[in-house]
């Protein structure tokens, strides 16, 4: 793990999501702040699929939680906010937690589902 010493974010030269965050790769942004970066799914599971992802560099929600837990509700608070704006508040958030589970980045992500009604 790297640290990018403008503004002591921590990065992984080859993870996907931290070339998004950095602007190497294109996204459709959602939302951002100096602790997150929010963007659309590009295989979306639902009208809005947006991914919340935390600017740092944690492989998984459990590292994350373990790291930086402030980050964690952060990541929920801005989830709720999505929500609220796309869908009266209501959604659904995921998190896959290792390769068996379906996490193919392994950069901790949260997956927002509103817009809609979802199954269950």
């Amino acid at each position: 793990m790297t640290a990018d010493v403008k503004n002591s974010v921590k990065t992984e030269a080859d993870c996907l999501f931290c070339k998004i965050i950095a602007g190497e790769i294109p996204s459709y942004k959602v939302y951002e702040d100096d602790v997150v970066y929010a963007f659309k799914d590009i295989n979306p599971k639902a009208k809005v699929h947006v991914l919340v992802v935390p600017k740092n560099h944690y492989k998984n929600v459990a590292e994350l939680a373990e790291q930086s837990p402030e980050t964690l509700v952060h990541i929920v608070e801005t989830a709720k906010n999505i929500a609220n704006d796309a869908f009266g508040g209501s959604f659904r958030l995921i998190f896959n937690t290792g390769k068996e589970a379906g996490q193919s980045v392994f950069h901790v992500h949260a997956h927002v589902l509103t817009g809609e009604v979802l199954d269950e």
